[in-house]
């Protein structure tokens, strides 16, 4: 039996290509207009501290770089903010424009990537961005990677001891002003006249890019015995959200919060379809023999009425020429294990697969081509969210969003819908500028190569919605910026 890989079947889905406009930009100015004197309102913008995860950092194609930085959504906010008497914004430099990581000169992060024009391929190279080569100095940007929520308030979190057992975080190690601090204090330490906070995103997110692999903490109220796939507990949350805002606060500082984005609407879970699997007749009815006996005893379950005939419909395996789907393990279906019968059945329209399944689904176990991943071998729990997983993530995200949009009612802060905003790329793609962007992986300008985090345009169109928040709120009048100025794809070399 033989069947081609289709490691970058994704791609066919990528052809959802950034459109331009007949309009052009006029930034002629007329003899007649005055000036625009840009001011900050009730906002004191001379400190900005920026608070968050690695959508803070300026992470993007699976990496935190250089170039990335440059153009991290606080640096561009800041870059506006010093029209109207920002102060200087310094952030924890990478190295290099690779993007690894390097503890003890071994690689414990990959380098970035870049479209190779088949598909997404790791930037080659010894990244130079040793964690234990600490910064000195305090740092406005205060985005760690991979930091859940209750991160923040976690001493040591900044640890080198702690990173290979997963206690500590290795991009916080670098800036971290001591070992046992923690990263909300060291943002307060720098007396913040205006914040913008964004966290909570990786509270889900994690669970989900792991395929549900994880457990929804939703009752357990110690995030201490957390997995680093969980889902973290609603009470938690409000707790430890009042606790960050209440410091970042304190002296009286004003600023903006953003709300977490519905994740099932990225590239990461919409790239690779639920049928990927190409078949001709002949090989479709020899895998579908393969599947006889586990049939049969489906029917056999139903007649002992251990399960229902819809759920023996739904479990049984078929494939036909032209495209299939896969065969997954899913947790969730009735345990027919005293019968020797597994819990298999193929994806339909309503199953998530992650992106990295494109490379993982027809390959072979062993060289051996009879077993095929995702064919004759199911596919296990991290490579598919399935519906009730994915009922767990939304339903966690709109309990943590009310929580976020509750605190800033109270602390009269502005406040960004991120959730709609990018519901809206996503549903019908925005405009930004002379230019149209959508959730398409590659092409569609707001993602990046990684099918989670923004292009440099993505994170300038959210500046843009920043600072819409921010003149609402405060009486400001910051202006945009451009969408031109601002790259979807880097290159491979900078």
């Amino acid at each position: 039996m033989k069947i081609n890989s289709i490691k970058y079947i994704w791609l066919m889905l990528c052809a959802g290509a950034l459109f331009v406009s007949c309009e052009s930009d006029d930034d002629s100015i007329s003899p007649d207009d005055e000036p625009v004197v840009i001011v900050s309102g009730e906002a004191d913008f001379s400190n900005y501290v920026s608070v968050g995860n690695s959508l803070t950092a300026g992470y993007t194609d699976g990496a935190l770089f250089l170039a990335s930085q440059e153009n991290s959504l606080p640096n561009i906010l800041a870059g506006q903010f010093a029209l109207a008497g920002g102060g200087e914004f310094n952030q924890p430099l990478m190295n290099d424009n690779l993007g690894g990581l390097l503890l003890g000169g071994n690689v414990i992060a990959a380098n970035r990537l870049f479209f190779n024009g088949s598909g997404p391929e790791r930037v080659q190279g010894m990244p130079s961005t040793e964690i234990t080569n600490t910064l000195s100095g305090s740092f406005n940007n205060m985005g760690v990677p991979g930091a859940k929520s209750f991160h923040l308030l976690a001493p040591g979190y900044g640890n080198v001891a702690g990173v290979a057992s997963g206690q500590a975080n290795p991009y916080f190690v670098r800036f971290a002003s001591s070992a046992n601090t923690t990263v909300i204090n060291d943002a307060v330490a720098q007396q913040p006249t205006f914040f913008s906070l964004w966290i909570g995103n990786n509270d889900v997110l994690s669970y989900a890019t792991s395929g549900g692999n994880g457990v929804n903490q939703a009752g357990n109220l110690d995030p201490s015995s957390y997995g680093g796939n969980d889902i973290t507990d609603p009470n938690v949350f409000a707790q430890v959200y009042s606790g960050l805002v209440d410091a970042l606060t304190a002296s009286g500082a004003k600023g903006v919060v953003a709300n977490i984005p519905n994740v099932m609407t990225i590239p990461y879970f919409n790239t690779v379809p639920y049928n990927p699997v190409p078949l001709d007749a002949a090989t479709a009815g020899a895998v579908s023999q393969a599947y006889a006996a586990y049939n049969a005893g489906l029917l056999q379950a139903e007649g002992a009425q251990l399960i229902t005939a819809d759920e023996r419909a739904e479990r049984t395996i078929s494939f036909s020429a032209g495209q299939n789907s896969v065969v997954i393990v899913d947790e969730y279906l009735t345990d027919l294990s005293g019968l020797g019968l597994p819990s298999y059945r193929q994806t339909t329209s309503d199953d998530l697969l992650v992106l990295p399944s494109s490379a993982f689904i027809g390959t072979t176990v062993n060289n051996n081509p009879q077993l095929i991943n995702g064919v004759t071998v199911p596919l296990e729990d991290q490579w598919v969210l399935t519906t009730p997983e994915q009922e767990d993530v939304i339903n966690a995200t709109l309990a943590f969003n009310q929580i976020i949009k509750s605190v800033a009612d109270q602390k009269g802060l502005a406040f960004v819908d991120a959730y709609e905003i990018l519901n809206s790329v996503a549903e019908t793609g925005v405009a930004f500028d002379e230019y149209t962007m959508n959730a398409s992986l590659v092409f569609g300008g707001a993602f990046s190569l990684d099918g989670v985090h923004p292009t440099a345009r993505g994170y300038a169109f959210l500046a843009n919605n920043f600072m819409d928040a921010i003149n609402a709120t405060y009486g400001s009048n910051l202006p945009y910026v451009k969408a031109k100025d601002y790259i979807t794809l880097y290159p491979a070399s900078m």
